[in-house]
């Protein structure tokens, strides 16, 4: 039998904010995190905006010697992590160590610390490059770093999809708990991308918006004068236990994570399959796993990425899903705030969605002003909306036409 799983703790690192209240708030009140690149110089570049994390202090959450070893997606992760465990109010000291596991994905990794070295490489020679080099690179670091810091000695897994990434690394945990491999699961995403080369990546795609002189304007999911996304940063950690485990420590109760979806396009490098199979099939899946019909779902924290091929892909697939219901649903992108945190999106989404189910509120789609009539859904345009939501999905679609649907339930002490 697959058991109940629940949501116990939330950590967040995000443009918009440092710990799941200021972010929920500043979500709330439809508080863009978008400004002018500051990290380094951006002149040249046809992109000029994007969504920084600036309050963030690795000292508050990491000893200063560790942090020479970590790339800043392991410090975001190793954060995150820690702020998700104390609100859960769980001390890993008195759980079975060997029962806990860690699912963090990312999907470019120490790209940070790969320019560094490069350049150290090339200025002073082989023998000056970090012997920390390949461990601070690699994806599965943070989950690495998560579990030595906290002793968690179960299941550690890193899923490397893209800007599925978080979302895929949480769908994993909730089947690692479900199946009963682990008791809890410490999950999502960490990326921390900004840097000239990878920034310029982007730009050579054509994929980032290039409203320049607007950059809270910048990010606008489903508006028809959209022009493309806007590259953030940050992470997404949740707590997630089987009911039992959280019921037997008395933990405070977010929400029920009850289904999972995915699925691959098999189409295009970077592009979606234009008719939006792929999402349909990985919502489908996601509602099926869920036991639950398309009509009994409320909310849907779409992929939402702002550039024009992804938003009308994913509105079609909203519409084959849920048919004449997908225009009861309130659908949000809370990336028109945040920018697109690629591997990390699906972690930070996945706590607005659990929130929302918690609070309810749903947080807005901001800069939505005149829209597409390919996209003619319910946007919750500009303003977070009262609404209790009973159940609630979150998207996630990457590069290579990997994509990720996770299902959500309002917590009620019967189930």
């Amino acid at each position: 039998m697959k058991r109940h799983v629940v949501v116990t703790g939330l950590g967040v690192i995000s443009p918009v904010g440092t710990g799941k209240d200021v972010f929920w708030a500043n979500l709330c009140a439809g508080k863009s995190g978008v400004s002018r690149l500051t990290r380094f110089n951006v002149d040249d570049y046809p992109t000029r905006v994007g969504a920084e994390v600036r309050d963030f202090e690795p000292l508050d959450f990491i000893d200063k010697k560790d942090l020479r070893r970590m790339d800043r997606f392991g410090q975001f992760a190793v954060a995150a992590a820690r702020m998700a465990l104390a609100d859960a109010s769980l001390d890993t000291g008195t759980i079975d160590a060997e029962r806990a596991g860690v699912s963090i994905g990312s999907g470019i990794g120490g790209i940070i610390t790969i320019e560094e070295q490069i350049k150290v490489l090339n200025e002073k020679g082989p023998r000056r490059v970090s012997p920390f080099f390949v461990p601070m690179l690699i994806a599965n670091m943070a989950s690495g770093y998560v579990s030595m810091e906290f002793g968690l000695k179960g299941p550690n897994t890193t899923l490397v999809t893209a800007c599925a990434s978080g979302t895929h690394s949480l769908g994993e945990a909730f089947r690692t708990i479900q199946r009963g491999d682990a008791d809890v699961m410490v999950a999502g995403g960490s990326e921390a991308a900004f840097t000239p080369v990878a920034f310029a990546g982007f730009c050579a795609m054509r994929a980032m918006s290039t409203r320049n002189d607007e950059p809270e304007r910048a990010s606008r999911p489903f508006d028809r004068d959209r022009d493309g996304f806007v590259m953030g940063e940050g992470a997404g950690v949740l707590v997630l236990e089987s009911l039992e485990h959280a019921k037997r420590r008395g933990a405070r109760i977010y929400a029920e994570i009850c289904g999972y979806g995915l699925s691959g396009d098999a189409y295009h490098v970077t592009a979606p399959d234009p008719d939006g199979s792929g999402a349909r099939r990985c919502m489908a899946m996601a509602l099926q796993d869920a036991g639950v019909a398309p009509a009994s779902l409320d909310y849907i924290n779409a992929h939402g990425t702002s550039t024009d091929l992804n938003d009308r892909t994913e509105t079609a697939a909203i519409k084959a899903v849920f048919g004449e219901h997908a225009y009861r649903l309130a659908i949000s992108s809370t990336k028109s705030m945040t920018g697109h945190l690629l591997g990390a999106a699906g972690g930070v989404e996945a706590i607005a969605t659990v929130l929302c189910l918690a609070v309810g509120i749903i947080p807005p789609t901001v800069n939505y002003e005149n829209p597409d009539p390919e996209c003619d859904l319910d946007y919750v345009p500009n303003q977070a909306r009262t609404r209790e939501v009973l159940m609630a999905m979150s998207n996630s679609f990457g590069f290579g036409g990997t994509n990720a649907s996770l299902a959500f339930r309002k917590y009620a002490a019967v189930c």
